[in-house]
């Protein structure tokens, strides 16, 4: 009998997570989830541990627990994450460490606590999911695209450091349809044409939904991916390719 993969999902209860969590079902693989909501609406297959993930105390206790129900941890998919806005003299201390520590230092402990098991194995994939706003940037955000950009350089390092066994990939979407950004744009005084200047933002005309971003991640997490690894991947619908301004048809 084929072996089932084992999944962790860190913001899985949600979101892209929650996409990634019903396609991992839906292709027979085990689930766990670590996210710092009390409550999962998620299906009841999932071993869903609530965890804030920029603790390290939580982290270390929520994997030895994934462990000791699988067994193991084949992949690791880096979800969990929050956006505040405000430019560099907006942002608080307290402000800039929380983003820091949930989009950036989460990773690097979710990775810390989950490599030991995948170096016995001699095998494991982590996913790292990044942002297109890793290579751009919008106002107001200094925090947040700050982390995203680091994201880059530890995926690097993952890479490069647990070679030749261990596979690290950044994905870095474009705009998508969270409960994340709907509320964002919930805070605007016209949410309508918010959301339209969003789609409008990326060559596709349109915002993707978690199930698309989902998709990649799935496929990097499977062995038609084997040669890839180190790299930023972009999935955010030309968002950036294209220099603003007059165009003549």
């Amino acid at each position: 009998m084929k072996k089932k993969r084992i999944i962790l999902i860190t913001g899985g209860n949600k979101g892209i997570g929650a996409a990634c969590v019903q396609l991992c079902l839906s292709e027979g693989m085990n689930v766990a989830v670590l996210d710092i909501d009390n409550t999962s609406a998620l299906p009841d297959e999932v071993y869903y541990q609530v965890c804030n993930v920029a603790d390290e105390a939580q982290v270390a206790e929520s994997i030895r627990n994934v462990i000791n129900r699988f067994g193991a941890v084949d992949a690791l998919v880096n979800n969990a994450g929050i956006q505040r806005y405000g430019s560099v003299t907006e942002t608080s201390s307290d402000q800039w460490d929380e983003v820091m520590n949930v989009n950036l230092k989460s990773m690097f402990l979710t990775a810390r606590y989950v490599l030991p098991y995948m170096q016995a194995q001699r095998s494991g994939i982590i996913i790292n999911v990044s942002s297109v706003q890793a290579f751009h940037s919008q106002p107001k955000v200094a925090a947040y695209t700050t982390a995203k950009t680091a994201i880059l350089g530890l995926t690097r390092s993952i890479a490069v450091d647990y070679a030749p066994h261990i596979r690290c990939i950044a994905i870095c979407p474009g705009t998508v349809d969270t409960p994340m950004l709907r509320n964002a744009i919930e805070l605007s005084p016209d949410p309508a044409a918010v959301l339209k200047e969003c789609e409008d933002m990326h060559l596709l005309r349109r915002i993707a939904q978690p199930e698309e971003i989902a998709e990649l991640i799935v496929f990097l997490c499977n062995n038609k991916a084997a040669f890839i690894t180190g790299q930023a991947i972009r999935t955010d619908g030309g968002l950036g390719v294209m220099i603003q301004g007059s165009k003549k048809d």
